[in-house]
């Protein structure tokens, strides 16, 4: 899908769709205002008979109005102005595109960031691309007969007064966030009999091939036991798939700058090892790799857009498989920091994978790590499907990635990470135990990670609610595609 700002006035921009806002009690937009103008007040007539109301998130398409360049026009309700908060700016574009995919119109104008839909104009634009590219996107090229193609194919966000040039740079922004979003959705919803740690790598390599900017390199087992990561490998041992250490180095700065590197988690498929799963949605657990997956949709994005810093991902990739070699509870084992770990559960394997890739991370001398991982259930009982969880050892970086939250509508809730939980990892017979207990398991994770943190300032994002919707919506979100790229946005800003 490609996007465009401009200015124009609604009747004169031909398209297949113009949409414009009714705001509750058919109170007409400006826009809508002069386009019911030139319409001979058309839109006037259809409120009056009681066809729109303005009610939030409504819709009503209208056909070949006269004075109107455009096929079709869009009426989209938006509700009380002094309630045109975030969660309900979010539900109209949803219902917009929703309205709009139904239509046969290949290309659409909407008048929807003018002065008294939003307050933030900048926000609405971000909010728009997402919700356009989520119904545009396709989850079904694996079926015998997939869907057809999106029809629409050009959005164009125009104003009757004349866009300001921090609006075009959001728009290209947002744009190359959806791109990276879909790519981090295609991956999380292939199946782990295609999607291995070895596809996963491929697809690194390629992304570095596409992109002049990007450095790729690909670690084997040997590798990794040469550098003492057995914590990793222990995870993969009952596999028959070998596991990969991806690194993607991006160079958009000096290559003195350091970098902020970012670690996501890329468990292919996660049976629980040993300590098995219960079989009822263990499908899901193909999932188990989103983390990872925000790292190439995040590098893709950060490649397109040419950001002026230097990024560095580094992604850990294996199955946790049930085998005659597989590694069983009571297991103790060897990180690359030379640390011991007592394995009391195999299904906690993600911090297995973690701590010698966050370890190995230093090797970057990085400004920043953040590191990305559907690690907890626990996570999901604490903060459901909205807000992803995240810890830090630095109060400034917390409340940098909270902002960015808010700016991207991709949020973050802080949890503790005080030493007063540290005792809930102690082991008898190791330096730590990989499990903390029932209480607090979100916490006594990002605790455990700490533990191989200590040398530069990091943050821990649990993304267990918020990677991936089950149900009827299943499919992997994209989450936190947008949180990451506006952190890296930010930390370009002037200062």
């Amino acid at each position: 899908m490609e996007f465009s700002i401009k200015q124009g006035s609604p009747e004169k921009l031909k398209s297949g769709c113009v949409v414009v806002g009714v705001f509750d009690g058919g109170k007409l937009s400006i826009a809508a205002q002069a386009l019911d103008k030139a319409a001979k007040h058309a839109l006037s007539d259809v409120i009056a008979r009681g066809d729109m109301n303005g009610k939030a998130a409504s819709t009503l398409l209208l056909q070949k109005l006269p004075g109107v360049a455009a096929d079709r026009v869009l009426l989209v309700g938006l509700g009380k102005a002094a309630e045109l908060n975030n969660k309900a700016i979010s539900e109209i574009l949803r219902a917009t595109f929703g309205a709009l995919s139904g239509s046969p119109a290949k290309d659409a104008v909407l008048y929807l960031i003018d002065e008294g839909v939003g307050k933030d104009a900048a926000w609405v634009i971000k909010q728009a691309v997402f919700a356009a590219a989520e119904q545009t996107f396709r989850a079904d090229s694996l079926k015998s007969k997939p869907s057809k193609p999106a029809t629409l194919k050009d959005i164009t966000f125009a104003s009757l007064e004349k866009p300001s040039a921090t609006l075009k740079t959001v728009l290209d922004q947002a744009a190359a966030t959806a791109h990276g979003m879909d790519l981090a959705k295609t991956l999380g919803n292939l199946p782990g009999n295609i999607c291995t740690p070895t596809y996963l790598a491929a697809k690194a390599l390629a992304l570095g091939k596409s992109h002049k900017s990007i450095k790729t390199t690909v670690l084997e087992e040997k590798d990794m036991q040469k550098l003492g990561m057995g914590s990793f490998l222990s995870v993969t041992r009952g596999s028959e798939q070998p596991a990969k250490l991806i690194t993607l180095e991006y160079f958009g700065a000096a290559k003195t700058q350091m970098p902020i590197v970012l670690v996501g988690k890329g468990i292919t498929f996660d049976t629980g090892g040993i300590s098995l799963k219960p079989g009822a949605e263990m499908d899901e657990m193909k999932y188990d790799m989103c983390g990872a997956a925000s790292v190439l949709g995040t590098l893709q994005a950060v490649a397109e857009m040419g950001l002026k810093l230097n990024v560095v991902g580094v992604i850990p990739t294996c199955e946790n498989m049930p085998s005659g070699k597989a590694t069983k509870p009571g297991d103790i084992v060897t990180s690359m920091s030379g640390q011991t770990i007592e394995i009391l559960n195999t299904d906690a394997e993600g911090r297995l994978i973690l701590c010698d890739a966050l370890t190995y991370s230093k090797k970057f001398n990085p400004d920043t790590v953040i590191d990305i991982a559907t690690l907890t259930g626990a996570c999901v009982i604490a903060l459901g499907h909205v807000a992803s969880g995240m810890f830090s050892n630095e109060d400034k970086l917390a409340q940098e990635l909270l902002a960015a939250g808010e700016q991207s509508h991709d949020r973050v809730w802080q949890l503790p990470l005080w030493e007063d939980y540290q005792p809930l990892l102690d082991s008898n017979f190791a330096d730590m135990a990989n499990i903390g207990g029932r209480a607090g398991g979100t916490i006594t994770a990002a605790c455990f990670l700490a533990r191989f943190t200590k040398d530069y300032r990091w943050a821990h994002l649990d993304i267990a609610g918020t990677a991936w919707l089950s149900g009827k919506q299943k499919g992997s979100t994209g989450r936190p595609v947008p949180l990451l790229t506006q952190y890296l946005i930010n930390r370009t800003a002037p200062k």
